[in-house]
């Protein structure tokens, strides 16, 4: 990420004739808001005289409000590829702060600062890469979205059987031109499913990264006549889509991971990391897989993460460590988030987790094996398995004070009553599952 000045980027929007910026924000779930202001009224937005209500940070419309300030972040200043070169549009990221200018409490993004501060505090800087996993689909006259995909390709296959591949290519190059550095794309294993990846980026750049990803890959597939969706699991019966993170703490000299490896093994400071992510994995996993629909894809099956564990080649853990621990490349990815979760806050427990780790000099379990036996896969699942579904995962929440610490009281609590409230929404609603399997019989 660039830095701009309050000055660069009056001059740059009038140098590239911009007529319209949108303030971009993002509330507690995870989904990205904003307030659209011309011109004219980019110098108060700058200096942080631009002002809303807190509902829709808080996810709750109609219960007590409060004002907020959206303070720009000058090096988020980026101009849409997409839209007309005569009056441009630009947006600027913003941190959410109250009247007195400190952070308000409900700002995912504020709240990550602080956890990196935190980080910083013992001499670490977390860096972040992102395999980010979606579904393009086919809409219906009106744009309504479908489950129809637009091909049946397979893992990294080619045109003509991956008919994505063109949109994902635009998508690629768009993201490119905002100044993202992708590393790679392909078509996934299911069909219509596809995979970006951009490199390692400071944590808070790349939470942003992640957030602004959604929106631009969204709008490029609109553009192709296409619906692309981060839902964990739309369809039954295939692989859903997973939000990789690859994790590294880094240090003045280079990568702290590496520098108690001996001859390759996962030890000294990266095995407690490693240990605090999974001593708190239930927890995490409120965060990370924040969807009723989410632990549709969390399931028993050969590539699902469902393990609080860690291997080098068993995809069942939620924890994968790549054998190359030299260099600076010892990465820890953390497998089990999906790209429904909010990246701030996924990020911020996970930091937290492993940092505990690091503080209590947990010690490392033993990795999961590759080849494990069938008849063993349940036993396991019960004894090492993350939550089945989103209610277990609150109740590990509710009891977990490192992660409710990470996110903060006032984050903690609204994020739980309302994901409480959408469980008691699912528990309750009659599905055509339940039809199709009682209603004739019963």
């Amino acid at each position: 990420m660039k830095n701009l000045t309050k000055q660069e980027v009056l001059e740059k929007a009038t140098d590239n004739n911009v007529k319209f910026i949108r303030l971009q924000f993002t509330n507690i779930f995870g989904a990205l808001k904003n307030i659209a202001i011309t011109v004219d009224e980019l110098p108060r937005a700058l200096d942080g005289r631009i002002n809303f209500d807190s509902s829709v940070i808080e996810g709750f419309v109609g219960r007590h409000e409060s004002d907020i300030i959206l303070n720009p972040d000058p090096s988020s200043f980026v101009i849409f590829p997409w839209r007309p070169r005569e009056g441009a549009v630009a947006r600027l990221t913003c941190d959410v702060l109250n009247p007195d200018g400190t952070p308000f409490a409900a700002c995912s993004r504020s709240n990550l600062k602080k956890n990196l501060a935190d980080a910083e505090k013992m001499g670490f800087q977390l860096q972040v890469g992102a395999e980010i996993e979606f579904f393009l689909f086919q809409t219906e006259e009106g744009g309504k979205p479908t489950v129809t995909t637009h091909d049946l390709a397979g893992y990294c296959d080619l045109t003509p059987v991956d008919m994505g591949e063109n949109a994902r290519r635009d998508m690629v190059l768009t993201l490119q031109e905002m100044g993202f550095d992708v590393s790679s794309s392909h078509h996934e294993i299911a069909p219509g499913q596809h995979e970006i990846f951009l490199k390692d980026d400071d944590a808070l750049a790349m939470a942003d990264s992640i957030t602004t990803f959604k929106f631009v890959v969204r709008t490029i597939a609109q553009r192709h006549g296409l619906h692309a969706t981060f839902m964990p699991k739309p369809v039954a019966g295939v692989n859903g889509s997973g939000l990789h993170l690859q994790l590294s703490l880094w240090q003045n000299d280079g990568n702290a991971f590496d520098k108690e490896t001996v001859q390759g093994q996962l030890t000294g400071l990266a095995g407690h990391f490693v240990a605090g992510l999974i001593e708190h994995a239930g927890a995490l996993t409120a965060v990370a897989n924040p969807l009723v629909n989410s632990y549709k894809r969390v399931s028993a099956n050969d590539l699902a993460p469902v393990l609080a564990g860690w291997s080098e080649n068993n995809r069942s853990a939620m924890i994968r460590v790549p054998s190359s621990r030299q260099g600076g490349d010892t990465r820890v990815i953390l497998r089990s988030p999906d790209p429904a979760s909010n990246p701030y806050l996924v990020t911020s427990a996970a930091l937290q987790s492993g940092l505990d780790g690091i503080r209590r000099k947990l010690s490392l379990p033993e990795p999961l094996s590759l080849d494990i036996p069938a008849w063993e896969i349940g036993n396991i699942i019960r004894e090492k398995g993350l939550p089945r579904n989103l209610e277990s995962a609150l109740q590990s929440l509710q009891g977990d004070w490192v992660v409710k610490q990470a996110l903060g009281n006032t984050i903690h609590s609204l994020y739980l009553e309302s994901k409480e409230a959408e469980w008691e929404r699912f528990q309750t609603h009659v599905h055509q599952w339940e039809l199709d399997e009682y209603l004739r019989n019963y």
